[in-house]
């Protein structure tokens, strides 16, 4: 009777904590702020880079070379910017301060690219010539405030990106039932703005900035993000800001100076037994397990003679002697390196489908049927999206139980599996996609409409509709890498690097970026005046040999994924718990992650 009065008043005592958490976690009030921050936020910056390759080549009367170049650039340096945002966030500012800041940033920089549209003296004069050589370039002051507002976007990207999932989940106790499920909802809602968005500036913002004023249709965005600002700041006296406790980076020097110092030392036979093992009590780092992976590294664990401990067990010196969990904790950061390399060359030929596969709309037949309506070359790779918001129900509740039944896992196949399963994919999207504009430069040389793109050459005949199964498997290549390489990242870095981990997304992203504008300005001089084959990527395609672009993308995401399969047969999950099994376990190679 006693026992089960204790248990009722102890019941009691976790109820009345947790409704306690929840005033203080107050997620439920939060979640309209951040989500309409976030969707607005998205609306701003999606509705002005998701047309920008045609604004550079229309109004600033770029090549269409120099503005896929710049537009890499720029992309690969925000994408870059974002391990900066993560690092200064984490060690500094704290989540709620970088978001603010950024956000402005993010505004002003729209503003700014706006103002090249308005004001007639920030962008060179109108083209009418047919022959883009005599057009007139824009002059170096119009270029600097363009670089300026790209510069302030790139600035607002770099602390957005790493820190709003983050920040959002800081709203809600994870200790609780209900804190867990309001998580859970957050990053359900946070996904589906993304598509929102897109979809919404894919359409809706393209067409007017391509078919009624480019002043307005850039104006759209740069008022998204003043909203943005207003609904994030609106929510200041409900949320819950963490504060900075230190980057985990400088924990990763410490391993890799302090394993350097110890070099010439001798590894103990048995180094789970006799490294030194401190764990601090207040780590939100679960306990991981011994892995035989990078062995040079448990030199930082060794305890010699000159090494003090302090009387809670830690460290004097830590940049002296470190600890096995500190060791086991950048095995798993190094551990991944490999298959984020991987994910570069995957991300080039997704890279193709935004920026060549426009070109390739804008010199085909985008008209609808029978009506005068033509679809605005941006507008395609919205079906980049439709396909995967399609496929990952269908992938969710129909596939996944299906292969959890055959495999006995949880989520049906394992992670890398579906990584790999991605880079497939991508690969046969770039062989798809050579396929396509062989047919339609075929058709643009043999039976060409009325039509003539200004600046490029005649339009095929060929429907711009045949572009939607490159654009469709790039979409399905996405819902299986690009989803699988965040929850990748997520659950193999530490609990501590996870906005590293965010990060680590986007500088793939941003390496890929200047591969893609490397691999663009590289067969462009090495074809140029090659009288055998021609060039490949001339400012008319139908010139060109788009196609041979493309096939030599899937040739490399082939080898990509003979790459990407030898890394994943090396590559050991993370594990947490005991230390001596697991390492007699990895000798025997039980542990083998890709079967």
């Amino acid at each position: 009777m006693e026992k089960a009065e204790k248990e009722a008043m102890e019941k009691k005592e976790d109820e009345v904590k947790n409704a306690e958490a929840e005033i203080n976690y107050r997620g439920v009030k939060a979640m309209p702020f951040i989500i309409g921050n976030e969707t607005f936020e998205k609306l701003g910056a999606i509705g002005t880079l998701s047309n920008l390759l045609v604004y550079l080549t229309t109004v600033f009367n770029m090549k269409g070379i120099t503005a896929t170049t710049l537009i890499n650039v720029f992309n690969g340096t925000t994408n870059f910017a974002t391990l900066l945002g993560a690092f200064f966030s984490d060690t500094y500012f704290g989540r709620y301060k970088t978001l603010g800041f950024s956000s402005i940033t993010s505004f002003l920089g729209l503003l700014l690219i706006d103002l090249t549209a308005v004001i007639k003296g920030l962008h060179p004069p109108r083209c009418t010539s047919e022959d883009s050589s005599s057009c007139i370039g824009p002059t170096a002051w119009q270029l600097a405030f363009l670089l300026a507002g790209f510069g302030l976007m790139v600035a607002g990207a770099g602390g957005i990106r790493p820190c709003n999932l983050a920040f959002g989940a800081d709203q809600f106790n994870p200790k609780t039932e209900t804190g867990k499920r309001g998580i859970d909802s957050f990053f359900n809602w946070y996904f589906f703005t993304l598509t929102f968005a897109m979809m919404v500036s894919l359409t809706l913002v393209v067409y007017v900035q391509s078919d009624v004023s480019w002043a307005i249709g850039l104006a759209i965005p740069t008022v998204f993000m003043l909203v943005s600002c207003v609904l994030f700041f609106a929510g200041t006296r409900i949320y819950v800001k963490v504060m900075p406790e230190g980057s985990p980076i400088t924990s990763i020097m410490q391993v890799i100076v302090v394993a350097a110092k110890k070099r010439k030392l001798k590894l103990p036979e048995q180094p789970w037994l006799s490294l030194f093992n401190y764990v601090p009590p207040n780590s939100i780092n679960t306990n991981l397990s011994y892995t035989q992976q990078f062995r040079f590294l448990d030199k930082a664990a060794i305890i010699t003679p000159d090494d003090q401990i302090n009387p809670d067990g830690s460290a004097a010196g830590p940049w002296r002697l470190c600890s096995m969990q500190q060791v086991e904790e950048v095995k798993c950061v190094l551990r991944v390196i490999p298959i984020w390399a991987a994910a570069i060359l995957y991300f080039v030929a997704i890279t193709q489908q935004q920026t060549y596969a426009v070109f390739q709309a804008l010199q085909s037949n985008r008209q609808l049927g029978s009506t005068k309506f033509k679809v605005p070359a941006a507008t395609y790779p919205v079906f980049n999206m439709l396909t995967m918001t399609l496929w990952l129900p269908i992938y969710d509740r129909i596939l996944v139980p299906a292969l959890r039944r055959l495999t006995g896992r949880e989520g049906g196949i394992m992670i890398l599996q579906r990584m790999g399963i991605g880079i497939g994919l991508s690969a046969l999207t770039s062989l798809v996609a050579g396929l396509v504009e062989e047919k339609r430069r075929t058709l643009a040389l043999t039976k060409p409409t009325l039509g003539i793109e200004k600046h490029r050459g005649a339009i095929s005949s060929m429907s711009a509709l045949w572009l939607v199964p490159q654009l469709s498997l790039a979409g399905l290549a996405e819902a299986f890498m690009a989803i699988g390489q965040v929850e990748f990242y997520y659950k193999q870095f530490p609990e501590n690097m996870r906005s590293i981990a965010g990060s680590f997304f986007f500088c793939g992203m941003a390496a890929s970026s200047y591969l893609s504008g490397f691999l663009v300005s590289m067969v462009h001089r090495t074809t140029k005046g090659n009288k055998n084959g021609g060039e490949w990527l001339p400012e008319d395609l139908n010139k060109g040999r788009l196609d041979y672009f493309y096939y030599m993308v899937a040739g490399l995401g082939v080898l990509n994924l003979g790459y990407f399969l030898v890394c994943s047969i090396w590559y050991r999950y993370k594990r947490t718990g005991g230390s001596n099994a697991t390492a007699e376990m990895e000798k025997k190679h039980i542990d083998k992650p890709l079967a």
